[in-house]
């Protein structure tokens, strides 16, 4: 069996992982980092989904190198793509207009600036990465992991992996069971959290469902129908285990008009309004805010920005519709995963499907066989991302737990922002809650933005592994807003950060955390890094 040691171990090379490697390599680290599928970066990749981002975004609210990740994609597309005068001149160039974020951009644009942040340090040699690799064992010796042992996916071959300190930044904190490591999952207790907002009684099944998200063109004129799902028929039937009516289906204004609007009957009220315009160019029609417009939310490349204009704008679809919540992938069997994650494909390909064929016009015909399947961007031959798109797996159980009455509007009132004497980051999203598994609802909930304590990155036992990603201390209610990309990033660093501190100071995190010197110390390094660990004091809740 192969090997290889470091200072730094990163289990996951997703959002968090990256930016943990970044930050660890950054102090001198030497790093190993894994990641289970052909291309790093989890949700701004391989999942491909949009940055949701806060609105301060541009002037505060993010790490130095969260925002050095923007300020290269916009970089890439001035240096590469032949943009409009406009679009070149935007000091904040949206490359799809989308309104998700002020800087949706393509999946593989997203990949290739991630390697240009690493390619220093994968020249130095003080990174390695390991694609397609998965965890497959953990090695113990009472509070410590000694070794973590990964598979190569494609030969089968078992790697090992040894370092003084271990980050699980896996999308579903795969590594926790591996290690032993205390976790939960789906909704705790009222009595577990204290939060008036959770359950009277907990699930561990109960977890926000996971996408397989799609990018999609459309050309007018064309035919680019897929072929006909397995599952159509159940996924577009009335039985469809998802919501009450077809999960796919919406009904069409009878007035003339742009706008397709969703059937009451199958939907719930985030499904919003879809701009049929569908000449290639999709805008709102007037007197609709964006939002409601689906294919303008999360479109990746307007055909607006570029001279000449491309042929179509192109959007990423990561809509209600196919979100899956039958099943869960995090502790079922292997079996049940894998047969959930074919449902949710099977899902998302017959609202594609869908679309191309049955989805009801403005003009009285039926289906829009110009949409066009995208792997091109996404990295696979079906158009579907490479990767489900999680919002929700284990969470360790932390030294501190960010509870709902730290951060809600509804619980927390006026109080401003939650300080944490202990921050190592910030972030801001509201309680987004999508459909669960297990019957749990969609929730919104306005939230104050938040700070990241160092006690949510370590467990309450095991001494060298860190949460570096969405696997932090949360409960299921603040998952729903730490989950996002400019903070899982943040996780990521300080994860990354931390390990690199205490190899260099020969201290373990739980000093740092319990030591007032040394937190100041940390926290010192963090900020001269671009770091930030509190709000302004006039921010508003969101």
């Amino acid at each position: 069996m192969t090997g290889f040691s470091a200072d730094v171990a990163v289990i996951g090379g997703g959002t968090g992982g990256v930016a943990a490697a970044l930050a660890a390599a950054r102090a001198g680290a030497t790093v190993v980092l894994t990641e289970q599928y052909a291309w790093i970066g989890g949700q701004l990749t391989s999942q491909a989904v949009p940055p949701d981002e806060h609105p301060w975004i541009e002037q505060f609210g993010a790490t130095a190198s969260y925002r050095e990740y923007r300020r290269r994609v916009r970089e890439y597309y001035r240096a590469w793509y032949p943009l409009s005068e406009r679009a070149r001149e935007a000091e904040f160039l949206n490359p799809g207009w989308g309104s998700v974020s002020a800087i949706c951009h393509e999946p593989r644009v997203g990949l290739a600036v991630l390697h240009s942040m690493l390619a220093p340090h994968l020249a130095a040699g003080r990174i390695r990465i390991l694609t397609r690799h998965e965890p497959v064992r953990a090695e113990v010796d009472g509070d410590r992991v000694v070794v973590v042992s990964v598979r190569d996916l494609e030969t089968g071959a078992e790697v090992e992996i040894r370092a003084p300190y271990i980050l699980d930044a896996t999308e579903t904190g795969d590594l926790l069971p591996l290690a032993g490591v205390e976790y939960v999952t789906g909704t705790e207790s009222r009595a577990e959290t204290g939060e008036e907002a959770a359950p009277e009684v907990g699930d561990p099944q109960k977890m926000q469902s996971f996408t397989v998200c799609f990018a999609m063109d459309h050309l007018e004129g064309e035919d680019h129908t897929i072929e006909r799902p397995d599952e159509y028929d159940f996924w577009t039937g009335p039985d469809a285990p998802v919501r009450q009516g077809p999960q796919i289906g919406w009904a069409v204004e009878p007035e003339p008009g742009r706008t397709l609007r969703p059937n009451p009957d199958a939907a719930t009220d985030a499904d919003v309004v879809v701009s049929a315009s569908w000449q290639g160019r999709f805008d709102p029609p007037p007197g609709y805010q964006s939002i409601e417009d689906q294919w303008r939310f999360r479109r990746i490349l307007s055909r607006a920005n570029f001279d000449p204009e491309l042929r179509s704008d192109v959007s990423l679809v990561n809509w209600p519709a196919n979100d899956y919540i039958a099943g869960s992938i995090v502790d079922v069997s292997p079996e049940d995963a894998a047969a959930n994650l074919h449902a949710a494909k099977q899902q998302s390909l017959s609202l594609l499907y869908w679309l191309q064929t049955e989805a009801p016009r403005p003009d009285g015909g039926t289906g829009f066989r110009g949409l066009r399947p995208r792997g091109d961007l996404t990295g696979t031959a079906d158009g579907l991302a490479m990767a489900p798109y999680i919002r929700e797996g284990r969470r360790i159980k932390a030294r501190t737990t960010v509870v709902h009455q730290d951060i809600a509007m509804s619980a927390r009132g006026d109080r401003g922002v939650r300080v944490f004497e202990d921050s190592v980051g910030v972030g801001s999203y509201k309680i987004d809650l999508h459909p669960s598994t297990n019957g749990g609802e969609r929730r919104y909930d306005p939230a104050w933005p938040f700070e990241i304590p160092l006690g949510a990155l370590l467990p309450q036992r095991v001494t060298n592994l860190l949460a570096a990603a969405k696997n932090l201390g949360t409960t299921h209610l603040t998952n729903g807003c730490y989950r996002v990309h400019p903070a899982e990033w943040n996780i990521g660093e300080s994860a990354g950060a931390l390990a690199a501190y205490c190899v260099r100071r020969g201290v373990e995190p739980a000093a740092v955390h319990e030591r007032a010197e040394l937190l100041r110390d940390f926290q010192g390094e963090l900020e001269r890094h671009g770091v930030e660990l509190h709000w302004p004091d006039d921010v508003r809740a969101y």
